[in-house]
């Protein structure tokens, strides 16, 4: 097998990759119409499986590049007169990364972690709603709805985004603003939620609450 011939394997898993995020975005959307529409718990437990399985062919692949990759570095840097079996070479390398595979190495994967934390948001607004409006539906109504709130624009929320590391909720052109305006400032971005204590809200930490969005949109239909 030449570097050429490696090139095109890598090029061609690296186009595979995009059909597992694309499969990925698809799954998560479908598991959150399901919490939605108040389907069955055993396909939202399927859509979980799936999301597993995507997770599962990512690492494998990013094992498969990294394997590859490291493999030409590996020769070009060693220079030997006689190029030696790079196929088997990164078998072995890939061999031995699918070796030390654990379940945790999922929580590096961002799209099955987005999957996972929108997944229980969207649990916990529709199936916490239930069992607090059969208390008392003034209560559940005022509780969700302070939920819609951004606490920067005191308004409810259009595209809220979900911070990553504290879990709050803003809408998303309002905290990007802030952080923009103290970025050039030179000083960071303390969580507008009132009582919370993280200091330091980064763009790259903001992720689209779909969850939220939702039932901000089903309660603005009824």
């Amino acid at each position: 097998i030449s570097f050429n011939a490696i090139d095109s394997a890598l090029s061609s898993l690296k186009n595979c990759q995009s059909y597992i995020n694309s499969g990925m975005d698809v799954a998560t959307q479908v598991a959150l119409d399901l919490v939605e529409s108040f389907n069955d718990e055993d396909d939202v437990n399927d859509m979980e499986k799936v999301m597993l399985e995507y997770a599962t062919m990512d690492r494998e692949l990013n094992h498969y590049i990294k394997a590859f990759e490291e493999t030409i570095n590996q020769v070009k840097r060693e220079k030997p007169e006689n190029l030696p079996d790079l196929e088997n070479l990164a078998q072995e390398k890939f061999l031995e990364m699918e070796s030390k595979n654990s379940d945790s190495d999922f929580e590096s994967n961002e799209k099955y972690m987005y999957f996972k934390d929108q997944l229980k948001e969207m649990k916990k607004q529709y199936h916490a709603n239930d069992t607090i409006e059969q208390i008392d539906e003034d209560i559940a109504v005022t509780r969700s709805q302070m939920n819609f709130i951004c606490p920067i624009t005191q308004m409810t929320m259009k595209r809220p985004v979900r911070n990553k590391v504290c879990g709050h909720s803003y809408e998303e052109d309002a905290i990007l603003e802030m952080i923009q305006t103290q970025k050039q400032k030179k000083k960071k971005v303390r969580c507008p939620k009132m009582g919370c204590s993280h200091v330091d809200v980064k763009g790259s930490d903001l992720v689209p609450d779909e969850a939220l969005k939702r039932l901000i949109d089903s309660q603005n239909k009824q």
